[in-house]
């Protein structure tokens, strides 16, 4: 899956054109430990990189997840209201949090691939 890059806080983006789907590594998943809540932002909101996306509630703590990108929110995945779970299930899956259009697509190169991003995670343990 070389159309999906990663960032240093455990996002996964799976790039198709112009947008982008957006959710969290296994690893942050494993990390949080039984996913209880996700509060997600609306359709439309447009976010720079950096800024606060979403935050992940589970039975062990509360974790901000960051907009790798600069972009303008399409969708977001509303089955996540009702089945937080998948978060922890299928976590570059089902359990994505949201799609966004690019909004400066440069700031991809910033991002790791698969490979460097598992070199990155084996430095943290």
């Amino acid at each position: 899956m070389s159309d999906v890059k990663y960032s240093t806080d455990h996002e996964w983006i799976r790039v198709d054109g112009d947008s982008a789907v957006i959710g969290i590594t296994d690893y942050a998943q494993e990390q949080l430990g039984d996913v209880v809540f996700v509060d997600l932002p609306d359709a439309g909101n447009k976010l720079a990189k950096g800024d606060e996306a979403a935050v992940v509630e589970s039975v062990k703590a509360a974790a901000e997840v960051y907009a790798p990108l600069d972009g303008e929110i399409l969708e977001i995945n509303e089955a996540l209201a009702a089945e937080p779970g998948l978060v922890n299930t299928d976590p570059t899956g089902a359990g994505w949090f949201l799609k966004m259009r690019i909004g400066d697509a440069s700031q991809l190169d910033e991002l790791m691939d698969e490979a460097n991003y598992e070199s990155f995670v084996e430095g943290l343990d």
